[in-house]
This record gives C-alpha cells, sequence and structure tokens, in this order.
C-alpha cells in the first residue's frame, strides 16, 4: 500500500471526509496498551502502598520547584 497515494486520494474528499479520516487515523494512535496499562496498574498500586507505608516521602511541589529553576 502507497501512502503518497492513499494521500493525494484523501485530498480529493470533501472537508468534512477528511476531517473523518483524521479525526479516526488520530483515535486509532490514542488506543492504550492493555499490556502496558496492567503493568502500570501493578507499579501504580506498589508506589501508593509504599507512600500509605511511609517507605518513601513525598516532596513538596514548590521544593522541585526551586531545585529545578
Amino acid at each position: 500500500m502507497d501512502t503518497n497515494l492513499i494521500l493525494k486520494e484523501a485530498l480529493h474528499l470533501r472537508p468534512a471526509e477528511r476531517l473523518w479520516l483524521i479525526e479516526s487515523l488520530t483515535q486509532s494512535l490514542s488506543k492504550p496498551d492493555e499490556k502496558i496499562e496492567q503493568i502500570w496498574e501493578v507499579e501504580s498500586e506498589k508506589r501508593y502502598e509504599a507512600l500509605r507505608q511511609g517507605k518513601v516521602q513525598t516532596i513538596p511541589l514548590d521544593e522541585i520547584i526551586k531545585r529545578y529553576k
């Protein structure tokens, strides 16, 4: 499949059709990877539990901002 040909053909579509095509392609890129979502769910639970148990300490936002100015 030649992407240049697809683009050339798409440019002949009406504006509303092109907009629909753009939105459809954009949404197809925005779908989360379920495997990564599951891994992050487990990791975030571990981090929350460590914070809750006092195993890690938080740093106030204003201190972080001062460090990196």
